[in-house]
């Protein structure tokens, strides 16, 4: 008996004891292959040492000091480091303890920003489906998830929300990538003449999906056509790279692959690399120079924003995922992780597809790979998934929903960043195990019960 109010009432989940490189060991000493680095989150693996010694560090001199009267050197060096990696001109860094906190703060400041320039009837967000932003109340709003959505719909804003741009769910066969992704970034448009351009404060994204679609890429170009768009009517582009971002995708902020620049970025996860709880929204001088220039004052705040140690800790992240050769890393890793999946699962009867960039990969699981036909969303495979995988000693994200919120699942891989070779095969052999044995298990169920 537990009296943690957990994520499920009726989980009996293991005890973790101690981590060591990409494994997790419970308190019976099983280890565990941590292949999704819990939620894309520990991206350099568990107990590094340079990052333990700066944690160490920072606690040693001072551990706490509040935004409101102090500002402390770790936090601007923080602020200083990623304002410097940080394309274009998103120079400015407010510093939170999460993804959905750097949201909700990008959502704030959007809002104020037009306030600031006397444009008040601005009061929308458009945002796509099966998108996922973050579970505080605007967050969840924007995001496009009707399943988490559903329970706290009265409490919502009202936001609009167009297609993801999901080549293997939605591209026509007649049509080749480009213009399939050119059509999607179309409905923006199409949208915003629709609700009235005048009346948009912003348009939200993830550059690649994570948790409810399971590592999809935009077609090139996707993203060129959104800013095009954006720019043209005045609305701001903010990019959610929480999950997808801080080199997980193979490069630091994952826009600089889509060859764009955000008005607002925010970031989190692999920003901490789980050592201590961080998240980020930066914007890009324009936004910040008109409330500089004019009220002066954000009107919006958090206890523990901007907190030394976890400052601290980040920087210790940074110089290790900033450089080139971790980023090339990533890239090479990712590209062996691909290969070793198709290898074992591209002629799986129940496979449909195999995507992703960098360390961020998905896998969705079908019931008929012609059709693209998903299993019964009464079958509960992700969970099935998920508990076959510990068995076997890896841990990964499996999620329903995957197609339109209810029917479809899918598995996101997003191990450390430190992964070799050999662990890769390691992982694909037991992720492939799995699969096989919940969905053939799975599938004869269905056909018994039709």
């Amino acid at each position: 008996m537990t009296h943690i109010f957990q994520r499920h009432c009726h989980a009996q989940l293991p005890i973790a004891t101690r981590g060591e490189g990409v494994y997790l060991f419970d308190q019976h000493g099983k280890a565990y292959l941590d292949a999704s680095g819990g939620a894309a989150v520990s991206c350099l693996g568990h107990n590094h040492p340079a990052i333990r010694q700066a944690l160490h560090q920072q606690i040693d001199q001072l551990s706490y000091a509040h935004s409101g009267f102090f500002h402390t050197q770790a936090s601007e060096q923080l602020a200083d480091r990623l304002a410097e990696l940080a394309p274009g001109d998103l120079n400015h860094v407010y510093l939170v303890s999460g993804g959905s906190e750097a949201v909700e703060s990008a959502l704030k400041l959007a809002r104020q920003y037009f306030v600031e320039i006397d444009q008040p009837q601005r009061q929308c967000f458009i945002s796509r489906r099966q998108s996922y932003h973050g579970n505080t109340l605007g967050a969840l709003a924007v995001g496009g998830n009707a399943l988490r959505r559903a329970p706290f719909a009265p409490l919502l804003m009202p936001v609009e929300h167009i297609s993801p741009c999901f080549a293997y769910r939605g591209k026509s066969p007649e049509e080749t990538e480009f213009d399939y992704g050119q059509r999607m970034a179309n409905e923006l448009e199409e949208r915003l003449l629709a609700v009235g351009p005048e009346t948009v404060i912003a348009f939200i994204a993830e550059p690649v999906v994570g948790a409810t679609a399971g590592a999809v890429t935009a077609e090139l170009g996707y993203f060129k056509r959104i800013r095009e768009i954006c720019d043209q009517y005045g609305v701001l582009l903010i990019l959610d790279e929480v999950m997808c971002g801080m080199g997980r995708t193979g490069s630091l902020f994952a826009q600089e692959q889509e060859g764009i620049v955000a008005d607002i970025v925010t970031i989190a996860k692999g920003l901490g690399a789980g050592y201590q709880p961080i998240g980020a929204m930066i914007a890009s001088s324009k936004i910040y120079d008109v409330i500089d220039q004019g009220s002066g004052f954000f009107q919006h705040g958090h206890t523990y924003m901007g907190h030394a140690v976890a400052a601290a800790g980040s920087l210790a992240v940074l110089d290790i995922i900033g450089q080139q050769e971790t980023l090339q890393g990533v890239m090479r890793a990712g590209d062996l992780l691909q290969q070793s999946l198709t290898n074992k699962l591209f002629d799986h009867t129940f496979v449909g597809d195999i995507r992703g960039r960098g360390l961020f990969r998905g896998i969705e699981i079908v019931k008929d790979k012609d059709s693209k036909t998903p299993f019964s969303i009464n079958s509960r495979l992700h969970t099935k998934v998920k508990a076959k995988a510990m068995e076997h000693g890896l841990m990964c994200y499996p999620m329903s929903g995957t197609w339109d919120g209810e029917q479809g699942h899918h598995i996101l891989l997003a191990p450390p960043f430190i992964i070799n070779d050999d662990e890769i095969e390691v992982l694909a052999e037991k992720m492939a195990t799995t699969i096989d044995y919940v969905t053939q298990q799975e599938y004869k169920n269905e056909k018994n019960y039709a």
